[in-house]
């Protein structure tokens, strides 16, 4: 048996474990051994000088309170942003509660989307519209099909998920969404517009930046959006 099994410690144990356990153990020890903390050098961390364990302490301590600092500023720009959009749901809300009507409806979506999201490409298909809203909306804007038009049909996955999604989508895709804007897409936002289960439409944003609209982004706030809209026009 030998002297580490006697006494009740790790047979491979090293140095260094020994060290690390004892002090773990004793954590007053520097207290009684001020001289030696003193003498204790330590290489620094940015260069090839060495410094006092209090000194290096100190240095970590800062560090620490620099990432928190980097934290906290991160927390506060979220904060506001959120702040902001929460701001713009709110105005965009309101313009859709004040709309009399389909046409106005759709009248104040595209300029909520223009004027409050900064949204340039933007289009609304919807399936039933009659003769006064497409006089109402720009033709850039709304488009008017039947809910067997092939076109649309390719959207079926978007309408069985009921959820919106982001990233690249197909260029005929593309085509029928944007038009002859097309080619100044790189990414979309699809947005499905359902009345219970039944697709009556749905929005997309389309945007020049391709990392823009991307898989991996939350999409909670085009879902309210969505059910917002498809509720404006299924109660007017």
């Amino acid at each position: 048996m030998t002297t580490q099994t006697a006494r009740g410690l790790p047979v491979n144990e090293t140095d260094e474990e020994r060290v690390i356990r004892y002090l773990t153990q004793n954590p007053d020890f520097f207290e009684q051994q001020s001289a030696l903390l003193a003498r204790l050098r330590l290489p620094h961390a940015r260069s090839s000088s060495s410094i006092s364990l209090i000194e290096r302490q100190v240095e970590v301590l800062r560090e620490q309170r620099q990432t928190a600092d980097l934290r906290l500023a991160e927390f506060v720009s979220v904060a506001r942003a959120n702040e902001q959009l929460a701001e713009r749901i709110h105005r965009f809300t309101r313009r859709l509660m004040r709309a009399p009507d389909k046409a106005h409806i759709v009248t104040a979506l595209e300029a909520s989307l223009r004027e409050d999201f900064d949204s340039f490409h933007a289009t609304l298909i919807l399936t039933d519209a009659n003769d006064e809203i497409t006089k109402a909306a720009g033709e850039r804007f709304l488009r008017c099909v039947p809910i067997d038009d092939p076109n649309l049909r390719s959207f079926d996955n978007l309408f069985n998920t009921a959820k919106p999604r982001c990233g690249q989508v197909r260029d005929t895709q593309r085509a029928f969404l944007f038009g002859s804007d097309a080619s100044e897409i790189g990414s979309v936002a699809l947005i499905p517009l359902l009345a219970g289960a039944n697709p009556i439409g749905l929005l997309a944003l389309g945007s020049s930046e391709r990392e823009r609209f991307h898989p991996g982004m939350s999409t909670e706030f085009l879902q309210r959006m969505g059910e917002l809209i498809a509720d404006a026009l299924t109660t007017r």
